[in-house]
């Protein structure tokens, strides 16, 4: 493994996807069968600074992400292509090209963030901590243990007026000694990159000011829109979510085919949904709790029903064994009809065992109310050992209960002939 290998950068200059060329320098194969490229020069941003890493090709092959690592720019590719990039035509100059739709993606949510960042310590104060630009969610964590709704909706109206401004986004160099002449924003690591020999400003004119090793957007319009979904307490500041750019297209799509599938199925106007679903909910929320009732009151007859039996078999046997499959009851509703009847078997110093099988469920479930005269309980394990080792496959309990299942309806009718 060589020296540190220094890669010219060019993702700043660099935002389409025309094919840019250039030379591996090294390649380093990893345990996990990826390969590690160094390059001459790259047009992929490496993740840093909140912000994802660039996606593309290179020779065609997918990259699977982009670090920087002890100021080396590492490109991760997989090594299941079949082609060892070690030798070979990898030696020759090699084709890049960028996923522009990422690029612009990331540009315009990096740029979004900035004005959102500086709306929110100009209109309260708050300083932004730290951020996180996502594929699924972008926050940003600012100083203040909360915000309230209608404060956020006017950063998001002040922040709409400075992306119509269209004001260019402009870019300073700066020697890291000269950093003092510019009134950030907030300050800069020290230094804010081991390799730079120069610290990069971004100007938002009348906007912001910081110093950001991402990459941007040329002007506040190409942000297009930013909305802030929700805020919430973090860590004793506030988390804020929010999106910009394209991807509030799709976002807004989706939306509006979910309201137009909800305002269609309860069929009242787009613009009342949000009432349309309370009502809907009002109303599946009371059938539930009459179902419950209804459901309750099922569990109690069949459970009776049981006792019933068990009753009328007690002139025969002084313990009777009551058995019942059911084709349309799930095993927990078993158990809760077993549950009641041995509770109601008990308090009618009924002496039984009841074994409830769920077809559906290839499953059964039994419950023992026997107790002998010193009241010990019956080992219901014990009794229904032999049987269900022979038929059943997994099962296991104690004295007064025990479950089981079977691998097929022919296992399970088996075993509950043997108690019939």
């Amino acid at each position: 493994m060589s020296d540190n290998l220094n890669t010219e950068r060019h993702y700043y200059d660099h935002n389409s996807d025309e094919p840019f060329m250039a030379r591996i320098l090294e390649c380093r194969k990893e345990k996990d069968n990826t390969y590690e490229l160094i390059l001459d020069k790259t047009i992929f941003y490496p993740e840093g600074g909140g912000q994802p890493s660039d996606r593309g090709t290179i020779r065609g092959l997918p990259i699977l992400d982009v670090i920087e690592k002890n100021g080396e720019i590492l490109h991760i590719i997989s090594g299941n292509h079949g082609d060892e990039p070690e030798t070979g035509s990898w030696l020759e100059p090699t084709e890049l090209v960028l996923d522009s739709r990422r690029r612009r993606d990331f540009s315009q949510l990096h740029t979004g963030q900035h004005i959102l960042s500086a709306v929110i310590l100009s209109m309260t104060g708050a300083a932004t901590v730290s951020m996180h630009l996502g594929d699924d969610n972008s926050t940003i964590d600012i100083e203040t243990p909360e915000m309230d709704k209608e404060t956020l909706l006017k950063i998001e109206d002040k922040v709409a007026d400075i992306i119509e401004k269209n004001i260019p986004v402009r870019l300073h160099l700066c020697p890291p000694e000269d950093i003092s002449s510019f009134p950030l924003r907030k300050a800069p690591p020290d230094p804010q990159k081991a390799s730079d020999e120069v610290i990069r400003i971004i100007n938002i004119e009348g906007c912001d000011l910081i110093a950001c090793c991402g990459t941007h957007v040329r002007s506040t319009a190409e942000v297009g829109l930013l909305r802030v979904y929700s805020a919430e307490k973090y860590k004793g500041m506030t988390r804020i979510y929010f999106s910009a750019g394209r991807r509030l297209l799709n976002d807004s799509r989706i939306l509006r085919d979910n309201a137009l599938m909800v305002s269609k199925n309860l069929s009242v106007p787009l613009n009342e949904i949000g009432k349309g679903l309370l009502d809907y909910m009002e109303k599946v929320a009371e059938r539930a709790k009459r179902l419950k009732l209804l459901e309750e009151e099922a569990v109690k007859i069949r459970a009776d029903a049981l006792l019933m039996k068990a009753e009328e078999k007690k002139a025969e046997e002084n313990a009777p064994v009551i058995t019942e499959s059911f084709n349309n009851y799930g095993i927990k509703d078993l158990i809760d009809i077993g549950k009641y009847a041995s509770k109601q078997a008990v308090n009618s110093g009924v002496q039984a065992v009841f074994i409830l099988a769920s077809e559906e469920d290839l499953k059964f479930a039994a419950f023992s109310t026997i107790k002998d005269q010193n009241r010990v309980e019956m080992d219901l394990k014990t009794f229904l050992k032999k049987p269900f080792e022979k038929w059943g496959d997994k099962g296991g309990g104690g004295a007064s209960s025990f479950q089981g299942s079977f691998k097929s309806r022919e296992n399970l009718a088996s075993f509950l002939k043997c108690f019939t």
